[in-house]
Formats: C-alpha cells, structure tokens, sequence
C-alpha cells in the first residue's frame, strides 16, 4: 500500500505545489485531505503558471485521478472557477476530479464572520486570509456545518440553511454587520452543487480499492506543519490538522497504509500574518530583509522572511514522522556573502526547544545561530547535486545534520525542472 503524504515542514508556503507536481508523474491518486481554499500552491509547468487553492496539483498529468476529501471545507465558486480555469488551458478534467460528500461547505456567512471576528480582536487579530476557513471548521465541530450531502437533499437543505442564516444575522448583527438573506444562498448553492455534481461521489471505496490494488497515491498538505492546531503556534494557526495523522480522519486513509513522509522546507523561513517567526530579519538596513521577504499566492500579502530555523523543522519531522526533506529556493540564498542557520533558542537565558514554549514566548526567545559562508554563483542551471559550489553543498549537509532528515531533493528555481535529486 504505496502512500506518500508531501507537507510543509515550517508555516506554510514552502513550495508543496511544486513538490507535488514534482512527484505526481508517478502517481495513479493525488488528494488533498485538509484545508481549504487558504492554501494556495503555485505550479509552473508547460502549460503556464497556474496558482490552484482546492483542485490538487496532479490534476496536470492525464492518467492522474485527483481527490478532495472529506477533510477539505469548500467554497464552490473558488472551485468551479478553478476547473473553469483549467479547462480553458485544455486541462482535461472529466472524471479525474472526485469530491467527498462529506466535505464541507464554506457559506457566505463564514467568510463575512471571518472578517467581523479578526476586526474585534483589534490588536490581537491573528492574521487569518478571511475566506472563512476558521469559521467554517467551528461549525462543523460544534454540530454546525452543512456538508455536500445536505445540499444535495433540497428539502433537508433549506431546512438546516434558515437556522444557520438565523443563528448566524444575530451574530453579524451583533458585531456590527448586514444580515444575509436565504434566499439568494439557497439558490446560489443548490446552483453550485448541480454544477459540480459528476463530480460528488464517495471516496471512501474508491481508496480502498486503490490500497488493495497497491495504486500508488500522493497525498497534498494545505498550510505548514507549524500551523496545526494543536502542535502550532496557537492561536496563530489554521483551521484543521496539518499534520500527517490527519490523512486518516480527511480521507479515509490507515496510519499503517503510510510508507513516506515527505516534508518539504523553504531554504529560509517565512510566514504570512501575525505570530512568532523567531528568525524574522527585522533590520530594514539589512540586505537580508528585502531578500528574504515574498508576495503570498493566496492573499497577496508581504510574507514576512527570516533565516532558516532548525528547530522548527526539526520539530515538525519528528511529530509527522518524516521520512525525507524537499529543500526549495536554495537559489534565492546565492546572493548572500553569509548566511545564518538558527540551531535552537535562548529563552530568559536558558535553552529552550519549540516544545517548551507556547506562541507568546516563542516571540521572545533569542535565535542561537550557526554563520556559514555564501556561495555567490548562480545556481539555477545546476541539475546534478555534485555540480553545486561546495558552499551550497555544505549548507545543505548542515541543514540534515541539524534536522535528522536526509535532503533527497533541492530546488534551484520554480519551474517543474529546476529540481536535483540526490
């Protein structure tokens, strides 16, 4: 029972949708199994640049069926924007795209909520994209949410949607915004699900069939590890689990069908939105700063970027059980005379390990660094791992010793081939 699970080792935007584009070639089932539409992995291939949030990334090889669990929350005009997207570059879909009925929706309330809850924190907002992901996952928690199977029985749909849309205006009111009306939403998602409808179908026997078949399948992490609930830096985190585990309870998938766990992790480290980024290059004078900082698929936003930490990484291979790291964008480090690596914190001065801490005090240790040398060369043409400047060679052999994790791929760009298997 062949099952790979790609994830992000750091907080999310390490370069999953490459990864997974990457590997997909090689794969008969890729799925997503948590997540919503706050994930956005970026693929550049021969078709284009194409920046996809739910249809997964091996929908770009023909012989590959794709997957969205249960575990996913949906919004259905992202989605079938995103097929209509993909069929207007002769993207066939077909049959290839099969949705859980047991996933479940994200309303227009959720997302409006989104934005009413981050605007009464203030201060304390946790930097949430607002799309309604948080929201949406609450109320399938607490007995709340209405799934693909509601809306697809009409009458059992328009009887749970007026007590959310009551429940709901009452607080929308409350927190100072326009009540919503069921009328439009009734009919915009039955709309939605007659249109997605081939595509409705559980999935549960279909994974079972492809496990007892020995089909090989790639699983597709949305976030970063850093960003679980539970394991992350609370309350700066995402809706629904990150972590490997989570395969079994958004897709259906045993623990013991897992046979690799692929993390992959930025060169450096970044972060969108507010919480503890301990090796945040703060200096505007410094070089670094600017380099290290990049534009977020999903939002838009600056992400802010530090130095590489170790000790997240270290701690996201050991709570997922990672078998091998995928290190992305060592290009962008060639620009540098030195480069820092964060080996473990200092923290009211004792060291301190990521477990110890929670997100408040993450945010006041003081990053213990290990300085290596630059490399100064480009890079980017480099497709053999004996061909890369020893520099490179050596900060990448540091980064695994730190880890505990081989480096078994590096990529050098964000094309599909600008990837070096070791």
């Amino acid at each position: 029972m062949p099952v790979t699970i790609v994830l992000g080792a750091q907080w999310g935007d390490e370069g999953k949708g490459k990864a997974v584009d990457f590997f997909a070639r090689d794969f008969d089932f890729v799925a997503r199994y948590n997540g919503g539409n706050n994930a956005g992995h970026t693929v550049i291939n021969d078709l284009g640049e194409f920046k996809i949030h739910l249809v997964p990334s091996g929908i770009f090889y023909p012989r590959v069926k794709c997957l969205v669990g249960g575990g996913v929350v949906i919004d259905p005009a992202v989605l079938i924007e995103e097929i209509e997207t993909l069929r207007a570059t002769h993207i066939r879909i077909g049959k290839r795209l099969l949705i859980s009925p047991r996933a479940h929706l994200i309303m227009p309330y959720h997302k409006i909520l989104d934005g009413l809850y981050e605007q009464a924190k203030g201060a304390g907002a946790t930097g949430t994209t607002r799309r309604g992901i948080g929201p949406a996952f609450a109320d399938k928690v607490s007995y709340n949410g209405l799934r693909w199977s509601d809306v697809a029985d009409e009458t059992l749909f328009a009887e749970k949607l007026r007590v959310q849309v009551e429940l709901k205006n009452k607080i929308i009111v409350a927190l100072g915004g326009q009540p919503l009306a069921f009328e439009k939403m009734f009919t915009d998602y039955r709309g939605y699900y007659e249109t997605l409808k081939p595509h409705i179908v559980e999935i549960f026997p279909v994974i079972q069939r492809a496990l007892n078949a020995n089909k090989k399948i790639l699983l597709e992490q949305a976030q970063g590890s850093l960003l679980d609930p539970d394991w992350g830096t609370y309350p700066f985190v995402t809706g629904s689990t990150t972590l490997a585990s989570a395969a079994t309870a958004g897709l259906g998938i045993p623990p013991r069908a897992l046979t690799r766990i692929i993390g992959v992790a930025k060169a450096y480290t970044t972060r969108v939105g507010a919480g503890a980024l301990p090796t945040e290059v703060h200096d505007d004078a410094d070089p670094a700063r600017r380099a290290l900082q990049e534009i977020a698929a999903t939002t838009g936003r600056t992400r802010r970027g530090g130095w590489f930490d170790a000790e997240v990484v270290r701690f996201s291979s050991q709570v997922n059980g990672t078998t091998e790291l995928f290190l992305t964008k060592l290009d962008i480090l060639s620009q540098f005379d030195e480069i820092k690596i964060c080996v473990g914190y200092e923290f009211n001065g004792k060291r301190a390990h990521y477990h110890d801490l929670d997100a408040y005090q993450l945010d006041q240790v003081k990053p213990i660094y290990r300085t290596l040398r630059g490399w100064r060369a480009d890079i980017s043409r480099v497709r053999k791992y004996a061909l890369l400047p020893a520099r490179a060679r050596a900060y990448v052999e540091t980064i695994e010793k730190l880890v505990g994790v081989p480096v078994k791929w590096i990529s050098v760009g964000p094309e599909r081939d600008t990837t070096i298997k070791r």
